[in-house]
């Protein structure tokens, strides 16, 4: 049984690490967050310690290494811009690192933490569940069978609704979360580049705080990407329907059916971690340089390559 303390027990992903914590019979000794709202805990592990205050967190965990109990793993689920420094903390206290998407926001992060995790003996994991996704592990594979040269053509949508709040918060301010392609859409950037290989070109058609859309050509495929909290943005029979997300990954024009199986990744992912295959940070390296580059570029509206859903918006 191994020992993890998890920080950012408030937050909206916490849940998913608590049951996958559980769910390989480990325990939770220690967990933080400014925000006391963590009844959760009650449901899985109304024994560990809680803290409001980082120093204090901080000095429990020091008092544990001096008491020979041993911290294995730090789970980190706070916003994205304190990812870094909260990985510092987990491998200075000698623990392996487990990060929630994404795991830095910049690639001068990476390569910093590389450093450390050869310079600690430590290791830095990230949760890259669609990785473990049936079908999209499932279309990994097809795609790799496949010898046609001709590059696929692929079109991938991605619409959550977020009320008022969103912009308030700090997933609204993008210096802490990178904005919407890096808080929503990282997960996606990577399964592209997984499936289909290195980055050759990368465009920006159109970049707001709500939305953003573009093109990315990869060594097997073309994407034409587009993302949004904007629930004007769903299909009319989606919003008619009172459904809130619409994801949708077109190849080929045949579209691959993943809207359900997501409940157990996370899970799946700590089985992984646990085993010593988890995903670190080369693996997520390529997303981070996407998205730093999309966060970047210069917008450039033409008309080729452009998705449908902005020639709609454009129109």
């Amino acid at each position: 049984m191994k020992n993890f303390a998890l920080i950012g027990a408030a937050g909206y992903i916490a849940p998913r690490h608590l049951k996958a914590i559980q769910d390989t019979n480990n325990q939770l000794i220690a967990a933080l967050d400014k925000f006391d709202s963590v009844g959760i805990l009650d449901r899985f592990f109304p024994r560990a310690d809680f803290f409001v205050e980082f120093e204090r967190f901080d000095r429990h965990i020091e008092k544990l290494k001096r008491n020979n109990v041993s911290l294995d793993y730090v789970s980190i689920c706070t916003p994205n811009y304190l990812h870094d420094a909260h990985i510092r903390m987990a491998l200075r206290r000698g623990a392996d690192a487990i990060c929630e998407k994404p795991v830095v926001l910049n690639p001068w992060n990476i390569d910093a933490l590389i450093d450390i995790e050869k310079e600690s003996g430590k290791s830095i994991y990230t949760i890259l569940q669609l990785r473990l996704h049936p079908s999209i592990q499932a279309l990994k594979k097809k795609i790799a069978a496949l010898s046609s040269k001709t590059k696929h053509e692929v079109d991938l949508t991605y619409i959550t609704s977020r009320g008022n709040w969103y912009a308030i918060s700090w997933k609204g301010d993008e210096s802490k979360s990178g904005g919407i392609v890096t808080n929503i859409g990282i997960h996606f950037f990577d399964m592209l580049s997984w499936i289909f290989g290195e980055v050759q070109e990368n465009q920006v058609h159109y970049r707001e705080t709500g939305k953003a859309a573009g093109y990315l050509e990869f060594e097997k495929a073309r994407v034409r990407w587009f993302l949004s909290i904007d629930e004007e943005d769903l299909p009319k029979s989606i919003r008619e329907s009172n459904i809130k997300t619409y994801r949708s990954i077109s190849v080929d024009s045949e579209e691959i059916e993943f809207s359900g199986g997501f409940t157990e990744l996370h899970t799946e992912s700590y089985k992984d971690i646990l085993m010593g295959k988890g995903f670190g940070l080369l693996d997520a390296k390529p997303s981070i340089d996407m998205v730093h580059h999309i966060r970047n570029a210069e917008v450039d509206p033409q008309k080729e390559f452009l998705h449908s859903f902005i020639r709609r918006i454009n129109s």
